[in-house]
């Protein structure tokens, strides 16, 4: 491992790369820390990192000259897509680097995900049904994975710490812009502001879902995704959620069966001032839906899930709890799991009435070669969990190749 030297860009707010850099300088690894928010800074501290005060377009030369003048081999960053991490994944690319991504699970809630070169649409995971049937044939299932609580007030508190240090941004980084939609105060207000609608809203939430459930209807689920989240943004065709609730709802009045309802579940970490509500009325009076249409925010998703005739989804995860459920899935943008015999292939309209549950085997495939390339045990926030992702990441940060490298490279 001397031979090798990190860069550790952008991670989630937590202790995570502190404590993963710690661990590689145990190992004697060099490693540097490009700190672009005073965020940044006070997770990580002074020593060991480089400021980066500059404006985006001036990003990939200071990359390039650090990368050269340190001799660079990995770099580490959570999220491909964020608007300073972009031009490291390119020159990562261009220079032969290695370029280790994590992001959130493909499957939780144990689990997060390390590739390299990219995650989501930029995945390497192959989209060819017959390549996972091929090689799960080779593969251990997946070991049990190491639990532990990850209670959300320690993601909010890491939150809130990691922005309230960033107030100091106008003074120490005054170009920084956050890949965020909106400032965190304003998302801190909606957050609160939606715990005390839900208050109020779970009895009527569960009273819709059971009288679904005891009438045995038919229906559809729509869980909704953040607008802003590359899951969106990037990986899809959708302006935002509006666009996809427009395109959902007037498919479903078009072609889905008369006597069906379709169920609509806001994401739990929406934040906006202006819940769906009042857009999802507009649109029932707009396609003629009538009272098919329920909207909820808050129920038990395992439960609708388990119960639906069909899952559209954009790119949630969802749609792997779906699949696992054996429950028909559509999914209107890019998903790794989005192969023929899992997903839906055809227009949306069609789906409705000719969607079929997943092929067992194929999902069965798909998941342990998941797991086995791509799933790293631990969590971000909590302490435990993230020792426990540190013990996983040392070993998966060493490797030449990854696993899903090794399993491409070798034909399997």
């Amino acid at each position: 491992m001397s031979a090798r030297a990190y860069l550790f860009l952008q991670g989630v707010c937590s202790p995570l790369f502190r404590h993963l850099a710690r661990a590689l300088r145990s190992a004697h690894c060099p490693v540097l820390k490009v700190n672009f928010n005073a965020g940044d800074l006070a997770y990580w501290g002074i020593s060991g990192s480089r400021r980066y005060t500059g404006r985006l377009p001036a990003l990939e030369a200071f990359l390039t000259d650090l990368l050269r003048r340190h001799d660079i081999t990995d770099i580490l960053l959570f999220g491909d897509c964020r608007p300073v991490h972009k031009p490291a994944v390119a020159l990562a690319a261009q220079l032969g680097l290695r370029c280790h991504v994590l992001e959130e699970g493909y499957f939780r809630p144990y689990w997060f995900t390390l590739e390299r070169g990219g995650v989501n649409r930029h995945s390497a995971l192959p989209r060819d049904p017959h390549w996972y049937r091929a090689v799960a044939a080779s593969l251990p299932p997946a070991p049990p994975p190491q639990t532990f609580q990850q209670p959300f007030a320690v993601r909010a508190l890491h939150d809130f710490a990691y922005h309230a240090a960033s107030m100091l941004n106008p003074l120490a980084f005054p170009h920084y812009r956050t890949h965020a939609e909106w400032p965190a105060p304003l998302e801190y207000a909606g957050y609160v502001r939606r715990a005390l609608r839900l208050h109020t809203r779970q009895s009527f939430d569960t009273t819709q879902i059971t009288a679904l459930l005891n009438a045995r209807a038919l229906f559809y689920l729509l869980p909704l995704q953040l607008s802003n989240d590359s899951q969106i943004k990037e990986h899809s065709a959708f302006a935002d959620m509006r666009d996809v609730l427009s395109t959902v709802m007037s498919s479903f009045a078009r072609a889905a069966p008369p006597q069906a309802h379709l169920v609509i579940k806001n994401h739990p970490l929406d934040y906006r001032w202006h819940g769906y509500a009042h857009l999802i009325r507009g649109l029932c009076a707009q396609y003629d839906l009538g009272d098919r249409v329920r909207y909820l925010e808050s129920g038990d998703l395992e439960s609708l899930v388990a119960h639906a005739r069909g899952i559209v989804t954009v790119n949630s995860t969802v749609g792997t709890v779906a699949l696992a459920a054996a429950r028909p899935v559509t999914a209107l943008g890019s998903a790794i799991y989005d192969l023929p015999g899992l997903c839906f292939q055809g227009p949306l309209d069609d789906f409705w009435r000719a969607g079929s549950p997943p092929d067992a085997a194929l999902f069965a495939a798909f998941q342990r070669t998941v797991m086995h390339t791509t799933q790293i045990n631990g969590g971000l926030y909590a302490p435990a969990a993230i020792d426990i992702a540190v013990a996983q990441l040392l070993p998966a940060l060493r490797r030449e190749r990854s696993p899903l490298e090794t399993l491409i490279a070798t034909g399997a």
